[in-house]
């Protein structure tokens, strides 16, 4: 089977050229112009009409709810939801229910994934038994069962004691350690970032402090261990300048950051909003500025969503009682174009890296983020020229939890190709 994608704009050097791609057998065989005269006619022709392919976008860090809380998500709502924003690669994060917490557990929620999936997912093992113990995992058996990296994602490992052991056990079972940062002893059943706004609304605050201590406490624990170790969705000015310390002592720390920190503040919580609560919170301009500067300098590797999806009901009421979470998966492209390469903070080049090659890369995901000749055929056709709304009824995911519907964006994913076949499309919509 062979498909030719035709007039498509590709990044070249960070540029822009129109080029043809010709994919074969799952894979892509040739880039360049007058393809079907060199290799003949292909079976299957799009007209990409100029717009932007880009290589298959990467998220590490995805909540598909599946199995055990499935009227949030599933593996397909959540993996096409995925193929909605361009993505072709997510890692799903492992607080489901039963928790993948053994080499049997990690097997099976592996091959459900691939029994079930629209897109790559490559699954997480949780670093202790049922997430939220102090019994650590098998390790170098979770691998051996699939498991691409290790993480309690949701919960923040609370001994120095039980995050060294773990940290030296993912170490030598050449598994990275994704770290939800937060103290218990600091976090004090907040809701929000604590401040002005939280003492204006009457609702419970979440210090800095709560994350950055455990950020502080970590990277010394990676560097006594050698492990690779991942702060999950980096919120704090104070956390920023741990990292970028860390990273300059040659700690093996990475991070990521989510959209939603690049983009809002607690100041835009007018109001008792649950769509605006998640964890971490959203913080303040200052801690969003060093973000954006973080992200600019490199302290921050890349963008990943927290793509969290609650049922409506969970999302209704008070921030005093609403799940944390929202969906970010859908919106994530086109609300991180529209700020930072519209803006003229990145180029687009620097934003496919963000999105992209560097969570590939980092993560050991050898065949994902690539749009070159040889590598497989998972890319996405994306406007941006036009722009559109984003809407609730266009979400293919089942949560519909997001602050950002009502935003006018740029960047709309038209077409999405895992292993050369389509798996999203405008006509899938609902």
């Amino acid at each position: 089977m062979t498909t030719l994608i035709k007039n498509a704009q590709i990044l070249v050097n960070h540029h822009l050229e129109l080029n043809d791609l010709l994919i074969e057998d799952g894979r892509i065989k040739a880039i360049g112009h007058q393809l079907n005269e060199q290799y003949g006619a292909a079976d299957q022709v799009i007209c990409a009409d100029k717009h932007f392919v880009s290589p298959g976008l990467v998220d590490v860090h995805v909540h598909l709810r599946d199995p055990g809380q499935t009227a949030k998500e599933t593996i397909e709502t959540g993996t096409l939801a995925a193929a909605h924003g361009g993505f072709t690669t997510v890692g799903a994060m492992p607080n489901v229910d039963p928790v993948p917490d053994t080499p049997e557990r990690v097997a099976a929620m592996v091959a459900r994934n691939q029994a079930k999936a629209r897109v790559h997912v490559a699954q997480y093992a949780s670093i202790t038994t049922e997430r939220t113990s102090e019994e650590l995992v098998d390790f170098e058996g979770v691998k051996r069962a699939g498991a691409f990296a290790v993480s309690n994602d949701g919960s923040g490992v609370q001994t120095a004691g039980t995050m060294y052991q773990a940290m030296c056990g993912a170490a030598k079972a050449g598994l990275p350690l994704a770290a939800h940062v937060e103290d218990d002893s600091l976090y004090q059943g907040g809701v929000m970032n604590a401040g002005p706004t939280a003492e204006r609304l009457g609702l419970p605050g979440i210090n800095n402090v709560s994350e950055a201590a455990q950020v502080a406490r970590d990277v010394m624990l990676a560097e006594a261990s050698g492990v690779h170790y991942h702060v999950c969705h980096v919120s704090t000015a104070e956390s920023v300048r741990v990292i970028r310390h860390a990273k300059e002592a040659g700690i093996n720390v990475t991070c990521e950051v989510s959209p939603h920190h690049l983009l809002l503040t607690d100041e835009d919580i007018t109001m008792d909003n649950p769509m605006l609560k998640m964890n971490p919170p959203l913080r303040s301009p200052k801690d969003r500025s060093a973000l954006v500067a973080g992200l600019l300098d490199g302290t921050i590797d890349f963008i990943a969503t927290d793509h969290a999806p609650h049922t409506d009901a969970e999302k209704q009421g008070s921030m005093k009682t609403a799940a944390f979470g929202i969906t970010g998966i859908e919106t994530a492209f086109a609300t991180m174009y529209t700020a930072l390469v519209k803006t003229r903070l990145l180029s687009l080049g620097q934003l496919i890296e963000l999105m992209s090659t560097k969570p590939a890369q980092l993560f050991g995901l050898k065949d994902a983020g690539q749009l070159k000749v040889g590598a497989p055929a998972d890319l996405a056709i994306i406007d941006l020229e036009h722009e559109y709304e984003i809407k609730a009824d266009q979400m293919l995911s089942k949560g519909h939890n997001s602050p950002f519907i009502g935003w006018h964006v740029y960047g709309n994913v038209l077409m999405t190709l895992v292993d050369g076949q389509v798996v999203y499309g405008k006509d899938q919509q609902k």
